[in-house]
């Protein structure tokens, strides 16, 4: 269990970074390109993540499954035969996606907007912006499975320190460019988003640095097992990629979740805008502030995402050598430790919106981006909840069950967005979104229960404890929120110092609560036994 935890907090503190950077870095980025220039960003930025999921086809995280089965056997060479293949394939992959993107570019754009309508962007900047980000296939993919490769390993270290930093470097690149096109050199706007979405490809470059680095640093620890192997099952590579392939397949769309669903509100919303009455430029804003709340209810969704990379490979070495009990545990731990830390993150999104959206983003749209932050904020739950349960079934080699839950999820978010957003405008997003993963969701639990032979009901007892201090948690919050509404109004400065005091006081309950309830540690462990030493000092004292 140790591993477990240890490999997940790893990749949690790095993913938690990423993601805060991911969406701190958007507050001076909105505001030196504006609402029009952060939708014409997202725009391509979009197009670029879906094409990325479909061009490395799963394979990161596949690879990490193959290799932990392979090395459970002792096989190592396996794995290593796969590496150096999968990396070839994966820089051939790369190469002919950048190919179709930039060709189609054009087409993209003409599905976004109505080229006819000039009260939002061009034709010719969207395909100008989708050009730039193409160029970051070139080398994204083949950093993906050399990360799988370590995971495969338990080696979560050179995953997380490079995630962080080619997010760095992504966003020094975006913020220096953006400001000395539009403030020292007076450029054009489209000509600082291109600048900006090319940012992915050269926080590429510093990701596969510091990669290079892991390898040259950790090359005698994964060639130490080859000392020591059982022996080598000389694995046909038509038979490697047979198996990769149906690991991999699942990965792709468990992958694609919430950028298709994205995908699908980008390329929907103005369309469905339009045909109810609004402007090309009204119905933008909607979609830009759509893409900014998402980047904050994201970072609840961190935890899961982090627990997904650890939990494939780990569940597969325990299923592979028929641990039933450490299965159950493992399942057990995941959805206690998800719902205990994602949940209260949830409630506070949603009841502090107004002037979490004004302080992260823009007081001049504050209405709207609240509004749309307080309803949109549950859905991490859900983000949480389908990658988990999807990483456990993947973990089992139930992928095709996965595939047949998102399947269903999707094709239900594609066919009712359009009609949702019909009925109840910026809101219908949502209202599909939350379906569809209910959907999903659900599905999942049922497969867990009949495959693993799961029992939910002997864990509800957790489940109930850890909702009540989280209620309880949420009426002090309630209560803080009451105060802070007398005592200032809304305002960028004052919104910082409502979320900062709020936020701090709201954590320090919750975690209050955990000691004195002893859930605290039941669910997380030795990891926060300091806080215990902590409680015991003060109560001698």
């Amino acid at each position: 269990m140790s591993n477990f935890v240890r490999g997940t907090m790893i990749l949690t503190a790095a993913i938690f970074i990423s993601k805060i950077l991911g969406f701190i870095y958007v507050v001076p980025f909105k505001a030196l390109v504006g609402t029009q220039g952060y939708v014409l960003y997202n725009y391509a930025y979009q197009a670029y993540i879906v094409l990325l999921s479909f061009t490395t086809m799963g394979i990161p995280l596949a690879v990490s499954k193959f290799v932990s089965k392979y090395n459970e056997l002792g096989d190592y060479e396996t794995g290593r035969r796969l590496f150096r293949s999968g990396l070839l394939l994966m820089l051939g992959t790369g190469l002919v996606s950048f190919i179709l993107l930039f060709i189609y570019a054009p087409s993209i754009a003409l599905v976004v907007i109505d080229p006819h309508d000039t009260s939002g962007n061009s034709l010719e900047d969207i395909t100008h912006v989708i050009r730039m980000v193409s160029m970051a296939l070139l080398i994204v993919p083949a950093m993906g499975i050399i990360r799988g490769y370590f995971q495969g390993h338990h080696s979560m270290g050179p995953t997380a320190v490079s995630q962080v930093i080619e997010q760095i470097v992504r966003i020094i690149f975006i913020l220096i460019c953006s400001y000395l096109v539009l403030r020292v050199w007076n450029g054009a706007l489209s000509t600082a988003v291109g600048f900006a979405t090319f940012g992915a490809f050269v926080g590429g470059v510093g990701g596969m640095a510091t990669l290079y680095y892991y390898w040259r640093k950790r090359r005698s620890y994964l060639e130490r097992p080859f000392q020591n192997r059982l022996g080598y099952q000389q694995v046909t590579y038509w038979n490697m990629y047979k198996e990769l392939i149906s690991y991999a397949i699942p990965f792709v769309f468990v992958g694609l979740t919430i950028p298709l669903y994205s995908f699908i509100d980008t390329f929907t919303i103005n369309q469905a805008l339009t045909s109810i009455g609004y402007k090309q430029g009204g119905a933008e804003e909607i979609n830009a502030v759509m893409a900014l709340v998402q980047k904050v209810i994201l970072v609840p969704v961190a935890l899961a995402t982090a627990m997904s990379l650890t939990l494939v490979p780990i569940i597969t070495k325990a299923y592979t050598s028929k641990d039933q009990k450490l299965l159950h545990q493992y399942v057990t731990q995941s959805f206690q430790v998800i719902i205990y830390i994602t949940l209260p993150m949830v409630v506070y999104m949603s009841v502090m919106s107004y002037p979490i959206y004004t302080l992260l983003y823009s007081l001049s749209e504050y209405l709207l981006g609240g509004k749309i932050l307080r309803w949109y904020a549950p859905t991490a739950i859900l983000f949480a909840l389908f990658t988990v349960t999807a990483a456990i079934l993947q973990g089992i080699n139930l992928q095709r069950y996965v595939l047949l839950s998102l399947s269903i999820g999707i094709v239900f978010k594609a066919f009712f967005n359009t009609f949702f957003i019909i009925h109840f405008e910026e809101l219908g997003p949502i209202i599909a979104t939350n379906a569809g993963f209910l959907f999903s969701i659900s599905l999942n639990l049922v497969f867990i229960r009949r495959f693993l032979h799961y029992r939910f009901k002997h864990r509800l007892k957790q489940h109930f404890l850890i909702l009540l201090q989280v209620m309880l948690a949420t009426l002090g919050l309630i209560i803080l929120k009451w105060i802070s509404e007398i005592l200032f109004t809304i305002g960028r400065l004052e919104s910082f110092i409502v979320v900062g005091v709020t936020g701090s006081l709201f954590v320090l309950l919750y975690i209050w609560l955990g000691l004195r309830s002893n859930l605290l540690f039941i669910i997380l462990g030795d990891r926060v036994r300091v806080l215990d030493r902590f409680k015991k000092k003060k109560m001698e004292a």
